[in-house]
């Protein structure tokens, strides 16, 4: 541990003499993750969009797509039930108003695989996880068990959140798949949707990625996998690990060929991630795409899946948001460190977990960050600060601590 964090520190001390230091204040995005809670009445927006301003904010990421819902109007999916007594209430449509009419930008901040909770299962019937649980994630252990049940019988997304809540240290809810065309058809229309009919500054995708490498394991993305390599296997292995498959083994192309099948599940989902960009850029170009990634590169691609150095790359991103959330002090300034020397020109924003840190821990990631020269910061999240157990106007006080004006 101690060689772990002498490493860390050289890290640290190499970045601060090479990167050339913070950006100009007037260019700094200074920004809050706010949760979909808070966007359910015109008086929390309000609230909200006025302590965001007294903290020296300058933008808002706002989750107007928590769990495969809409906090919009007339959205391709369900409104949340939090929403049902107010028809006529549009979170986004209000927060755009009064976030630009105060100076500030918002940008729409959508979880684009994970669709549903484990725990409490959507009220809509027309959610997504019911009129398509063939799209749904389904992890190795239960690959035997959910390839021989047919998704629209009704213990199917019942078995699939179980699952999910006996791992629920790690495991969020139901993720959608972005194996199939279909999949990816549905969540780039939602996303082509918001940014066309709402004049944000941005579209934030979080939650693009697997939960763990150990999925998707359901029985159409291994037909898929199957598929993608048929030509290439030899008659005699073919037929071999057809019977295999026949006598109840439906994994043994993925036990066959383990790279290409982390190949091409990470693959799939950088082409999710192409389409969602397209989209967006399409109907509003000057809109900036940012992805909240595992901070590590090489631990998000192997346990998630999620190749963000080659995002970054092919230029699928405009701006890289690495989750730093730890509450060592050494190790936020080693990740964020690293992640700016990985993504070079790229912006990159550091995100602080301030759900999990002290007022002046916050104030002190947030100069490091600075110090290290990224383009901004992001707190998650405003609600945890607004939490009334801290006091009026804490939001604000830990802004303008932070930014120091």
């Amino acid at each position: 541990m101690l060689h772990a964090v002498l490493r860390r520190a050289i890290v640290v001390i190499a970045a601060s003499l090479f990167l050339s230091g913070p950006v100009h204040a007037q260019d700094e995005v200074r920004a809050l993750w706010v949760v979909r809670t808070t966007l359910t009445s015109p008086a929390a927006i309000a609230t909200m969009v006025a302590a965001a301003k007294n903290g020296g904010f300058n933008t808002l990421l706002v989750q107007v797509r928590g769990r495969g819902d809409a906090y919009f109007q007339h959205g391709i999916e369900p409104r949340p039930a939090a929403l049902a007594a107010q028809p006529g209430f549009d979170p986004l449509a209000t927060t755009i108003a009064k976030a630009h009419d105060a100076g500030l930008q918002v940008h729409a901040w959508i979880n684009v695989n994970l669709v549903a909770g484990a725990v409490d299962l959507p009220a809509a019937r027309d959610h997504v996880v019911y009129r398509h649980p063939e799209w749904l994630m389904v992890p190795r252990a239960l690959a035997a068990e959910m390839s021989t049940v047919d998704p629209r019988s009704p213990g199917y997304v019942g078995r699939l959140a179980r699952y999910a809540r006996s791992q629920s240290g790690e495991i969020e809810g139901l993720y959608l798949s972005p194996v199939s065309a279909e999949s990816v058809a549905y969540t780039t229309a939602v996303v082509r949707d918001i940014a066309q009919r709402y004049a944000v500054d941005g579209v934030h995708l979080d939650y693009i990625r697997y939960p763990t490498s150990e999925f998707d394991y359901s029985r159409d993305t291994l037909a898929a996998f199957r598929s993608s390599l048929l030509a290439d296997v030899a008659p005699p292995d073919r037929r071999r690990y057809e019977a295999r498959m026949a006598a109840g083994e439906p994994l043994v192309y993925t036990q066959a060929f383990p790279e290409r099948w982390r190949g091409f599940r990470a693959a799939r989902l950088t082409a999710l991630l192409t389409s969602l960009r397209s989209s967006v850029k399409t109907v509003r170009p000057a809109a900036l795409v940012s992805v909240a990634v595992i901070p590590d590169p090489r631990e998000a691609m192997t346990h998630r899946l999620q190749d963000w150095r080659g995002w970054l790359d092919s230029g699928l991103v405009d701006v890289i948001c690495p989750m730093a959330y730890t509450t060592d002090a050494a190790m936020f300034a080693a990740q964020i460190a690293s992640a700016k020397q990985i993504a070079g020109s790229h912006p990159l924003w550091a995100g602080i977990g301030a759900y999990r840190l002290s007022a002046d821990q916050i104030v002190d990631n947030v100069q490091t960050a600075r110090r290290l020269g990224v383009a901004g910061i992001i707190l998650f999240s405003y609600d945890s600060l607004a939490d009334p157990a801290h006091g009026p106007g804490f939001v604000s006080q830990v802004g303008r601590a932070a930014f120091q004006f």
